[in-house]
């Protein structure tokens, strides 16, 4: 007798182990998007996640220059228009040289914050903005001039001051402190 106690003990003591191995919290995984060959964290900040894409080094440098590491890991939320380094190569021979020369921090500041608006911004949202403007909506960047968006094609383009445009190509990079849509060329205020 005392050993049926014993096996009906031990096979409820090793359910009740099964029981608990089994309840033990499960974590979900982040939904990432892939960004310059890395996945891009909504659990992480702006910075956290830029400087692992392969797309953005010369933008990753130009913050670091620019002294704007701390303002974007910081509470936000920001949505941030990140050309890729082909958008930065566009530019006019020895442009980014010249913005990243310490006595150009001024420059370059203005020119990255132009990339920067207030709040979390999604591209459904910016397509909410566009249809409920006729076909464009403006946002006030914290550089403090505006950006222009308009739907054309089936994608997002946002136009700068001085009537040059960029695709978003990659949308809605989730961020803890905001969200970033990748964009192919570098945009400038007038």
């Amino acid at each position: 007798m005392k050993f049926v106690k014993f096996a009906v003990a031990g096979a409820a003591a090793a359910g009740l182990a099964l029981v608990a191995l089994s309840t033990v919290p499960t974590f979900a995984k982040e939904d990432t998007v892939m960004v310059g060959g890395a996945p891009m964290y909504p659990s992480k900040n702006i910075i956290q996640n830029a400087v692992n894409s392969k797309d953005h080094t010369t933008l990753v440098a130009a913050v670091k220059a620019a002294g704007l590491v701390d303002t974007l890991s910081g509470k936000g939320p920001f949505t941030v228009f990140a050309p890729t380094n082909d958008a930065f190569a566009k530019l006019p021979a020895g442009t980014v040289d010249t913005l990243l020369k310490p006595e150009n921090k001024g420059q370059l500041t203005q020119v990255l914050t132009y990339h920067v608006v207030p709040g979390r911004i999604t591209a459904n949202d910016l397509m909410d903005m566009i249809k409920k403007g006729g076909g464009k909506a403006t946002l006030k960047t914290v550089e403090g001039a505006e950006l222009t968006f308009e739907m054309k094609d089936g994608a997002i383009w946002v136009w700068d001051g001085k009537g040059d445009a960029a695709k978003i190509t990659i949308k809605n990079v989730m961020q803890s402190n905001g969200v970033i849509h990748v964009i192919d060329t570098v945009l400038l205020p007038s």
